[in-house]
Formats: C-alpha cells, structure tokens, sequence
C-alpha cells in the first residue's frame, strides 16, 4: 500500500482544524506496513489526551479514504524535550528558558530566550570560562540565520 503524503496532510489539517495545533513533522515509512508518524505541537505544549484524539480523527479520515482493511500503523505525538525546534510559534513557550543555537555560519552560541517574534529570537548568551560566567546583552538572530535549535535542559 502507498499513501499519499500530500493527502494524508490535508486529511492531518483536517482532524486539527479545530485545535491551537500546528504541524512539526508527518513521515510515512514504505515497509510492508506503513507507519505514519505525525508530530503535533501547539502554544502551550500538546497533551496526550490531545494526541488521542487527533489519532483517532485522523484514523477515521484514512480508513475512510484507504478502506478499512487497509495495513498501517499511526503515531500521533508531540516533539520530545530532546528534539530541535523546527517551527517559529515553537519558541515563544520557551522564553526564559536557556536555547543551544547552531548558526548557518558555524558558530554556536548559548543563552538565555528572552524574546521570540515572527522573524527570530534574541538570546542573552552565556559565557563559561573556568569558574567565570559572563552574560552578554541579548542579541537577535533571524530563523534565516539559525541552523539548528534546541532547549538545554538541565536538572537543578
């Protein structure tokens, strides 16, 4: 069986046209049984009672479409606290929070979100040297610019 990505999105788009939700990421793998995985994010993070329901939204939507005897496997779930953030309206849940950037020119810079608009964040990087820590004032970096983003956890 082979589904149609284009369709599965419009179906995806669909089953959560009546949620704050918007989408990080839909695969289908082509194995003998598909799995579809959809990654779901939304302002205020995605509960899971959120992700069963639009698993089961969705379900409907491809059994409708594919049959009911159709072979696949769904994975409804929200980007994991490891995973780079990859949409813009990912970042403004994050400020205050301490983001590891990876600039398209090499450098890598990390800090502290303070801000978060349509076109970039600003971050008050920190500097380790030895026993030193040094921030500097928060400076700006279009998504343009950013490679790679992620929220440092730590356990305090």
């Amino acid at each position: 069986m082979h589904f149609d990505r284009n369709l599965l999105l419009e179906m995806l788009q669909d089953a959560i046209s009546d949620q704050e939700l918007f989408i990080v990421g839909l695969t289908v793998s082509d194995s003998v049984m598909p799995k579809v995985t959809v990654t779901l994010d939304g302002p205020e993070g995605l509960p899971i009672q959120t992700c069963a329901i639009v698993s089961r939204r969705l379900a409907r939507r491809i059994d409708e479409h594919y049959g009911e005897d159709s072979a696949y496997s769904l994975e409804v779930t929200s980007p994991g606290a490891d995973q780079p953030l990859t949409d813009p309206r990912q970042y403004p849940r994050h400020i205050g929070r301490s983001l590891a950037l990876k600039l398209a020119d090499g450098t890598e810079k990390t800090g502290t979100l303070t801000a978060a608009t349509p076109d970039g964040v600003e971050i008050e990087e920190i500097i380790k040297q030895k026993t030193k820590k040094t921030i500097l004032p928060a400076a700006f970096y279009s998504f343009g610019d950013i490679q790679e983003a992620k929220v440092v956890i730590s356990f305090k």
